[in-house]
């Protein structure tokens, strides 16, 4: 069984990273179920194990937490549906690679459900939309903006950290860093793409993609509260 936690309001996020370590160490000890956790984080920048501080274009604009997660600077903030997924990647195969494709389906399923459509890009972690009604890029091909991003981390093969989902947050607040160290390409969401969905919608949606992926029906966990 996999639990899928939904916290109300917005989390701290060294509360979050506590959380999902304890639970981490919870469901490798066999004391706790799988778990998918969604929150929204007040704004903040996030470096991970590969963050270069010339992509920190504006470090005093919000709080910045250096975290052991993969990947480089992104920003966390309302508006964003940050999903944590706290699952056994041992028993999954032991394939990371596998693991990470999976994590870019889920986004790229999710997303189909709002007729969008998402891609990935050698080089380029995370999932994209072409955006035809913008300039193109200087090889001709249609532009691309980011609209997931995707960082994990496992211990023990548990894995933790996971993804965000562009929803509807305020898109000027990654002018602060260089997303994901790439500079070329934008970053979007639902509501900047023209689609007046709500978190709720999402969440259902990530909830349907999630079982389709992986195989595991999520199940609610009637109070979030922090314990693991």
């Amino acid at each position: 069984m996999v639990e899928w936690i939904i916290s109300d309001g917005l989390t701290d996020y060294r509360t979050a990273e506590a959380w999902m370590e304890a639970r981490a160490d919870a469901v490798f000890a066999g004391h706790a179920e799988e778990c998918v956790w969604l929150v929204e984080h007040p704004p903040l920048y996030s470096a991970g194990t590969s963050a270069r501080i010339e992509d920190l274009t504006d470090p005093d604009r919000f709080p910045v937490y250096e975290t052991r997660r993969g990947g480089q600077y992104t920003y966390h903030g309302p508006g964003q549906r940050v999903a944590y997924v706290v699952l056994n990647v041992g028993q999954r195969g032991h394939d990371v690679r596998l693991f990470v494709q999976q994590l870019e389906a889920w986004v790229i399923a999710t997303l189909d459900a709002f007729n969008v459509t998402g891609v990935i890009r050698d080089g380029r972690v995370g999932v994209w939309v072409e955006r035809p009604e913008k300039p193109a890029q200087a090889d001709g091909t249609p532009a691309e903006d980011k609209i997931a991003a995707i960082g994990i981390r496992l211990r023990k093969w548990i894995s933790f950290h996971g993804i965000s989902l562009n929803v509807e947050p305020d898109l000027r607040h990654f002018d602060g860093i260089v997303p994901c160290g790439i500079q070329a390409h934008g970053v979007t969401s639902l509501v900047d793409l023209g689609l007046p969905v709500e978190m709720s919608d999402v969440d259902l949606a990530l909830r349907a993609a999630f079982t389709d992926i992986f195989g595991d029906t999520p199940q609610p966990r009637p109070s979030p509260g922090l314990a693991p």
